[in-house]
């Protein structure tokens, strides 16, 4: 009985380590410097079906331009917040085109972000990363 009474405070140490440990690990925010790609020019690559496909786009205030298979398309940008911001193309072709995209940064590194998208309304999102190109 007194090898319990032993043990005992030791694995409550290790019992409210661990619960501490899940808490801080819970608690991680990556970085998020956003207003670092609010403008410039970028570079994503996704893969649509078996293809590498690359867009090219430039970021000013409050318009995108897209460069994607030699084509440019221009966007309206509207800002949610520092992290987030909904893009709606200004001369949609299709009724696609003519839905929103909400736009939200999810982490940041010096020459990079993570993020997620989807239309706007839509549960389903999608994520990718891009490239600041200068």
């Amino acid at each position: 009985m007194a090898i319990i009474h032993y043990f005992a405070p030791m694995m409550k140490m290790r019992i409210f380590g661990l619960v501490f440990l899940g808490m801080a690990a819970a608690c991680y925010n990556p970085p998020r410097n956003c207003n670092d790609f609010k403008e410039g020019e970028f570079r994503f690559t996704t893969v649509v079906g078996e293809n590498e496909q690359t867009t090219t786009f430039i970021r000013r205030k409050s318009i995108e331009i897209d460069y994607y298979q030699e084509k440019a398309d221009t966007s309206s940008i509207r800002w949610i917040n520092d992290c987030e911001y909904v893009v709606k193309k200004i001369n949609p072709k299709t009724p696609a085109e003519e839905k929103s995209i909400h736009m939200k940064i999810l982490s940041t590194t010096d020459s990079s972000y993570t993020f997620e998208y989807g239309l706007v309304g839509s549960s389903k999102k999608s994520r990718g990363t891009a490239f600041k190109v200068n």
